[in-house]
């Protein structure tokens, strides 16, 4: 059994779209990234690769590749459990929290775990997902990004 630890965070962005968890959320202004900014999905990734001792996200998909420019950050997700199934992991369970002062993501968590669940290749009861504020405090708090936090459990 392996445990690994995934971090992002985005900060908004006019003209962009909100997408977390592959969910596009309404919303005045989205994340600022090379891909869709799916912060959740980010999160997540690092914490399979990290699992499974393997390279984070920014070094296997980097922001200087015109392949990785816009693309749903599901496609990478997709990409990282092929690299754990390769290395013969798999995922037991993963525990994921939002930090975000807007827009409400309780809405959207059932089809968030649905997507995450698809693009891992598990049943959506392997994933739960929490949001939360923080109170006004910090950048997120400010309103001026979100951020996930991911922790998964694989077994070999």
């Amino acid at each position: 059994m392996r445990i690994g630890h995934g971090y992002d965070v985005h900060k908004f962005a006019e003209g962009r779209q909100l997408v977390i968890g592959g969910v596009t959320i309404p919303a005045p202004m989205g994340l600022l990234g090379h891909s869709d900014a799916d912060v959740l999905t980010h999160a997540l990734c690092d914490a399979l690769l990290g699992a499974a001792g393997l390279p984070d996200i920014g070094v296997l998909f980097p922001d200087t590749s015109d392949e990785f420019e816009g693309i749903c950050s599901l496609k990478l997700l997709e990409k990282v459990m092929v690299l754990l199934r390769e290395k013969g992991f798999s995922p037991d369970y993963a525990d994921c929290t939002i930090i975000a002062q807007t827009p409400k993501m309780m809405p959207h968590i059932s089809k968030m775990r649905e997507n995450l669940s698809g693009a891992m290749g598990i049943a959506s009861d392997r994933i739960n997902i929490k949001a939360t504020t923080e109170e006004g405090l910090g950048f997120t708090g400010e309103k001026k990004g979100i951020a996930a936090h991911s922790v998964v459990i694989l077994s070999e």
